[in-house]
């Protein structure tokens, strides 16, 4: 089993806060995304941010094109992170 971490970026909190939403209901998720802000480098300004949704796939059950389509739907993109 590999431990997965999808980061899915968008370019806002409302954004972010629907995407964490539709994932945990569509793929009927056992943890609740998280949503983060993550403000760009020597960008002190909120409008600057981008928001990051980030799912937890202990079991590397979801599908990285599957994700990246639904973060661009939104506006976003998904960067893969292995943990």
């Amino acid at each position: 089993m590999t431990d997965v971490r999808h980061v899915l970026v968008l370019p806002d909190r409302d954004t972010a806060e629907e995407v964490a939403d539709h994932l945990a209901e569509r793929f009927n998720l056992p943890d609740e995304p998280q949503v983060r802000r993550d403000a760009l480098a020597g960008e002190d300004d909120a409008e600057d941010a981008q928001w990051l949704v980030v799912v937890e796939d202990e079991d590397s059950d979801l599908d990285p094109a599957v994700l990246d389509e639904i973060a661009a739907d939104f506006g976003g993109w998904l960067e893969e992170q292995d943990e």
